[in-house]
């Protein structure tokens, strides 16, 4: 599954301080191998390079 530049997703990195937390997508850059690495943009910091499964989209609640 690959994201989008303001997707809302939850990083699992557990060498990372955001661990477990949500956080909206505010880059995306292709690797030389292909490969989408993402930067994570949190309430108190970002976190970049991170791969694609690393990271589980948030599902947005129904409006109605």
């Amino acid at each position: 599954m690959s994201f989008e530049k303001g997707d809302t997703v939850v990083l699992h990195e557990k060498h990372s301080d955001y661990d477990g937390e949500e956080g909206e997508i505010t880059q995306t850059a292709e690797t030389m191998f292909g490969d989408v690495n993402y930067t994570i943009s949190f309430e108190d910091g970002q976190e970049a390079g991170v791969p694609e499964d690393s990271l589980d989209l948030v599902a947005e609640a129904d409006a109605e």
